[in-house]
């Protein structure tokens, strides 16, 4: 059976305020740097067979290091390219928030179509679909595949037979480590959003960092890179 470690990528200046899905420029910032060079000791102890990653920058950024530490090539694979936003690509969070959609993004997101751009389903079944590849390629190794915070969630929904609707529920912070076993009768979810330490929530209550103006009622995170 294979291991695929799902690695969401390190923090850019604009995470949290703009949903820049899949525009491209969008490099790591000092910090999202130092996430990538802290990633390649997070992974000492695992043998590695492959790196995947979308083809953004913000993504290849975070894994650069560890292909490197390795020496294994980085792959990129559309698959697991960021949501096409549409036309709500470069809008601000706080102005999607005002909007009627936004709801329905929260409460009910199998519904959803970004207008101009892609659907919610679609998405998860290309991502899915992906994975259970690689997997399939890597069946006795251990893959990493570097993408984006929305895709890593829908992804685990799936795995985690949970209905796309909830899959709202599940955080994933930057350069979170998040690891399923395939190959046998079914999936296995191991582990979700390791982030190699407790520090984040030192605070009495700690919201993920980029989700914590104006949560959703229902617990629900933003859609976000």
């Amino acid at each position: 059976m294979g291991l695929v470690f799902l690695v969401r990528h390190g923090l850019t200046g604009q995470t949290g305020r703009l949903l820049y899905g899949r525009t491209p420029g969008i490099d790591l910032d000092a910090r999202g740097r130092a996430q990538a060079d802290a990633l390649v000791q997070r992974f000492d102890a695992v043998r590695l067979s492959a790196i995947y990653s979308s083809p953004l920058e913000r993504c290849r950024q975070t894994v650069e290091p560890l292909a490197a530490a390795r020496r294994l090539q980085m792959r990129t694979d559309d698959a697991f390219l960021e949501m096409e936003a549409g036309d709500w690509t470069g809008r601000t969070l706080a102005q999607l928030r005002r909007t009627k959609a936004w709801r329905v993004v929260q409460q009910t997101p199998s519904d959803f179509v970004f207008p101009g751009g892609e659907a919610f389903m679609d998405a998860q079944a290309r991502v899915v679909t992906a994975i259970d590849r690689l997997a399939r390629r890597h069946r006795r190794g251990s893959i990493v595949i570097a993408t984006h915070g929305d895709i890593v969630r829908i992804a685990l929904a799936h795995y985690l037979a949970t209905p796309l609707d909830d899959f709202q529920r599940i955080v994933i912070d930057t350069v979170g480590v998040s690891v399923i076993l395939l190959g046998g009768a079914r999936p296995h979810v191991l582990l979700v959003n390791d982030t190699g330490g407790l520090s984040r929530f030192r605070a009495e209550h700690t919201a993920p960092w980029e989700a914590s103006r104006s949560p959703d009622r229902r617990g629900g995170a933003k859609v976000k890179g």
